[in-house]
């Protein structure tokens, strides 16, 4: 079944992407794999039509472009995000207990649903700074792939109004406890990971995350089930599709931004310049003696597909849902839409994704927040404040959104990445 296949290799990507850090990385591996080059690799002038390129900021966000051969009338973008809600280890971490425990200072990153981390085995993954060439610390990725720690439950006996409700304190309620060994260092292990000497570390990134492995479940195998769902499996459907696309009239760009689940306002974040000083470096290079105005209308003649999950109607609570604009699992991609616009589909990008699923019979279906309740943005209307074209905010539907360990459709991916792929053409 084909789109078991991409869902199997999307859940692939997730394990092997513990942090932003790790999914930037494997997502340039499969750009390389391909035939991409890197764009601080190669002289000004040097892109040209048919020619397919990348770039990175931070090492944990990407820009991919495929070029056409032919006149391009404007670029079609498919942009999504690389990190997830999680614990971020503070710089000076470790905790003592009474001389017996030793457990880790982290805080939270992004809107987390806290209790789902409790009980299960978790492991830390990030980056570690060592000296580097010209005086530029070098960046060395660490994943220490072990059950190395657990946030453990109050006993009922202890806090018998449990399941009556209770309000996770994140400083005091979510310290991950690392073990009984009282010279126990984070730092330490993450030296012996990377293959460096401890001393030799001047800075970090780490985070907490959970070691569950992604799975099919149900009992008709109709589920799929991991963490970092949101947005990891929209970012891998869009590449899928964005590698397996040949552009014709338009100039294909891939973008994988970082910092989504804490506003974007970052230098790899959607609201950066990245995105727009990447689009002007193509253009600048490709079409160079075009002045502002072709450039302008280039740009009008653009889209921009936002992708982040959506939210399904819950079995047990399908009260929360708007009652017309209901996405199910497996029910293909979710289109959202926002008064406010904290989603950016209108009326035209919305023509423009319908008319693709209708000519390529891929299933759509369409989301709204009921309006009494708030909901999130995302990445579509910060990346067009940015860079002024026609946008549309889809997703695929989930469960459990922002859970440690999260609920969608063994059949979604492929929806998803087949829009892509003819968004592309």
């Amino acid at each position: 079944m084909k789109n078991q296949r991409i869902t199997e290799a999307m859940l692939q990507f997730i394990e092997e992407s513990p942090t932003a850090f790790h999914a930037a990385a494997n997502v340039e591996a499969l750009l390389l794999e391909n035939g991409f080059e890197k764009l601080e690799n190669l002289a000004e002038g040097a892109l040209v039509p048919g020619g397919s390129y990348y770039t990175m900021q931070n090492g944990s966000a990407v820009l991919a472009v495929k070029i056409s051969e032919n006149p391009a009338k404007g670029f079609r973008i498919a942009a999504s995000h690389s990190d997830s809600p999680c614990f971020k280890i503070k710089e000076v971490p470790e905790m003592k207990v009474e001389n017996t425990y030793v457990k880790l200072n982290v805080e939270k990153y992004g809107g987390m649903i806290l209790s789902p981390w409790l009980d299960r085995p978790l492991s830390v993954a990030g980056r570690v700074f060592v000296a580097g060439k010209d005086g530029k610390p070098e960046a060395k990725l660490v994943n220490l792939k072990k059950d190395l720690l657990i946030i453990p439950n109050v006993a009922i006996h202890f806090n018998r109004e449990i399941n009556n409700g209770f309000a996770y304190n994140p400083q005091t309620d979510m310290a991950p406890l690392m073990g009984l060994d009282q010279e126990l260092s984070i730092k330490k292990l993450c030296a012996e990971a990377a293959g460096v000497a401890e001393e030799e570390i001047l800075g970090s990134d780490l985070y907490v995350y959970n070691r569950d492995k992604g799975r099919i479940m149900g009992a008709d195998d109709s589920l799929i089930g991991s963490p970092r769902l949101d947005d990891l499996q929209c970012a891998y459907a869009t590449l899928h599709g964005f590698l397996a696309s040949k552009p014709e009239e338009f100039i294909s760009v891939y973008a994988l931004f970082d910092n989504e689940e804490v506003g974007s306002g970052t230098k790899q974040g959607a609201d950066s310049t990245f995105l727009e000083e990447f689009l002007e470096i193509v253009l600048e290079n490709v079409y160079p003696d075009k002045n502002r105005l072709w450039k302008r209308s280039f740009y009008q003649n653009s889209f921009l597909l936002s992708a982040d999950n959506g939210h399904a109607v819950h079995p047990n609570h399908p009260e929360k849902t708007d009652s017309t604009n209901r996405p199910y699992l497996n029910g293909g991609v979710v289109l959202k839409y926002n008064g406010s616009q904290k989603y950016t589909t209108d009326g035209y990008s919305a023509a423009i994704v319908r008319q693709i699923c209708n000519t390529w019979e891929i299933p759509l279906q369409t989301f709204a927040n009921r309006s009494d309740i708030a909901g999130g943005s995302t990445l579509g209307n910060i990346s067009t404040a940015h860079v002024s074209i026609p946008s549309a905010d889809v997703g695929l539907a989930q469960l459990a959104m922002h859970s440690a360990f999260e609920t969608a459709g063994v059949k979604d991916t492929e929806a998803l990445a087949q829009l892509a792929e003819h968004l592309f053409v």
